[in-house]
C-alpha cells in the first residue's frame, strides 16, 4: 500500500507580512498531482491543517477545495487535528465527510477507531491520534500523570489493544501530532515549548508498522518507522536550509517500509545574510540571493543610514533586518526577546522566582505548583475554545 504522508499545512499563515495563500494553493495542486502520478492509495495529514483555531475565510475555502479534490480522486485521506487547529471546528461534519473518503480524526475518543483499508496483501488499520492536551485527556485515558508521554502512551495502549483483536497480519499506521525525542525544532513551531510541552520517546509507537508524525517543521527520520514529513512551506528563516518534502511510503505485505521524499514547490528561496551593509550591497558573491526572501543582519560598528531602503535596492524581497555591531563588548544587556528565546513558560516563571529572591531557585514543590498553574490555564483555554 502506497501512502503519502504530509503535515503542518498551516493554512492562513503568512511569512513576515507576505501572504502565503497562493503558495499554499500551489502546494495543494502539487499534492493532488503527486497522488495521481504516484498512484497513491491513501493520504495522511498529521495535524496543523490550519494556522490558528479560527482561520481566515480564504484559508477555509482552500481547505474545502482540497477536500473536494481529494474526494474526486477517489483516494482515501486521514487527517488529524494539531495543536494549532480547533479540533471541534475541524471535526464539524466528520461523519458526513467520511462518506466521501475523507476521514477526520479530531476527537480523542476515536483514537482506537481506525480507518481500515485493504490491498492484495490484506488489511491496513490507520489510527488517527489528534493532538492530546494532557490536562484534558488524562482521566479519560486513565493516564498515570499529566504529561504528553503519559497520555500518548495511554492512547497507544488503546491502539495496540484494538490491533490485537484484528486478523493476524493486519498492518498498522498511526498518525500523531507530538514532539518526539530526537526531533529537531525550528523557530516557526511557535508553541513547541509553551506550557512545558515535553518530548516523548519514539518507543511509544512500538507495535505499529509506521508512525506518520506532525508538529516539527523539518522533514526528518526518527527511525525507519517513525518520521516527520515537516511543513510543505518554510514558515521562518530558521528553515532556510530545509528541503521541503512529503514522504511517499510503501508499506509492504509484512509491514516493510520503503520511504521516498517528494519535493514540494518553493515559492521563493530563503537566505540569511550577515555582514557590513556596503559588503552586502557590493560583493558579487551575493548576486545569487537577489531574488530570495532575505533576513539580513548588519554588523556595521555604527548603524548605517536608511539601511532597509538601501538593502531593498539590491534585495527587493528583504523581509527582516537586525543589527549585531562587530566589536561590541558583551554587556549582558541582551534584549528581552533574546533572553526569553527558546525558554518555556515554566522556565521563565522559575527564573522570576530566582530573580525576586535574589538568586534562590524554586524548589521542587514550588515547581510543581507552577506547573499545575500552567496546566490549569491551558486546560481552561481548551475548554473555552470548545464552547465558542
Amino acid at each position: 500500500m502506497r501512502l503519502l504522508h504530509t503535515s503542518d499545512w498551516h493554512l492562513g499563515r503568512s511569512f513576515h507580512r507576505v501572504n502565503l495563500l497562493g503558495a499554499q494553493a500551489a502546494f495543494i495542486d502539487h499534492l493532488v498531482e503527486t497522488v495521481r502520478e504516484h498512484e497513491v492509495d491513501a493520504v495522511l495529514v498529521a495535524g496543523d491543517v490550519y494556522d490558528r483555531a479560527v482561520p481566515p475565510l480564504p484559508a477555509v475555502e482552500l481547505y474545502d477545495r482540497a477536500l473536494h479534490r481529494l474526494a474526486d480522486l477517489g483516494v482515501p485521506a486521514v487527517m488529524i487535528s494539531g495543536n494549532h487547529d480547533s479540533a471541534r471546528r475541524l471535526g464539524v461534519g466528520a461523519g458526513l465527510i467520511g462518506r466521501a473518503g475523507i476521514h477526520l480524526r479530531t476527537d480523542p475518543e476515536g483514537c482506537a477507531d481506525p480507518v481500515v483499508l485493504a490491498d492484495v496483501h490484506g488489511e491496513v488499520a490507520l489510527y488517527g491520534l489528534p493532538y492530546l492536551e494532557p490536562a484534558l485527556v488524562k482521566d479519560r485515558f486513565g493516564a498515570r500523570k499529566v504529561s504528553h508521554e503519559a497520555v500518548l502512551g495511554a492512547a497507544m495502549d488503546l491502539v495496540r489493544a484494538d490491533l490485537a483483536t484484528r486478523a493476524p497480519g493486519t498492518r498498522s499506521v498511526v498518525l500523531a501530532h507530538a514532539f518526539v525525542t530526537g526531533g529537531l525544532a525550528s523557530d516557526s513551531e511557535r508553541d513547541i515549548a509553551v506550557g512545558g510541552v515535553e518530548a516523548v520517546p519514539a518507543a511509544v509507537f512500538d507495535g505499529v508498522d509506521y508512525a506518520a508524525l506532525g508538529h516539527l517543521h523539518g522533514c526528518q527520520t526518527i527511525n525507519e518507522r517513525v518520521r516527520y514529513s515537516g511543513s510543505p512551506l518554510a514558515y521562518s528563516f530558521s528553515e532556510a536550509d530545509h528541503r521541503k518534502t512529503m514522504w511517499l511510503i510503501d508499506l509492504g505485505p509484512a509491514g516493510e517500509i520503503t520511504a521516498e521524499r517528494v519535493d514540494t514547490p518553493v515559492p521563493r528561496p530563503l537566505a540569511r545574510l550577515r555582514g557590513r551593509l556596503d559588503t552586502l550591497l557590493e560583493e558579487a558573491a551575493y548576486t545569487a540571493y537577489e531574488d530570495s526572501w532575505i533576513e539580513a543582519t548588519l554588523t556595521d560598528p555604527v548603524r548605517p543610514e536608511d539601511p532597509m531602503a538601501r538593502l531593498a535596492a539590491r534585495f527587493p524581497h528583504t523581509l527582516s533586518l537586525a543589527f549585531d555591531p562587530e566589536g561590541r563588548e558583551e554587556s549582558g544587556a541582551a534584549s528581552y526577546a533574546q533572553r526569553l528565546k527558546g525558554r518555556s513558560d515554566q522556565e521563565i516563571a522559575e527564573d522570576f522566582v530566582a530573580h525576586v529572591r535574589g538568586g534562590g531557585v524554586a524548589d521542587e514543590a514550588e515547581r510543581a505548583v507552577l506547573q499545575g498553574a500552567f496546566e490549569d490555564v491551558r486546560a481552561d483555554d481548551s475548554r473555552q475554545e470548545t464552547r465558542r
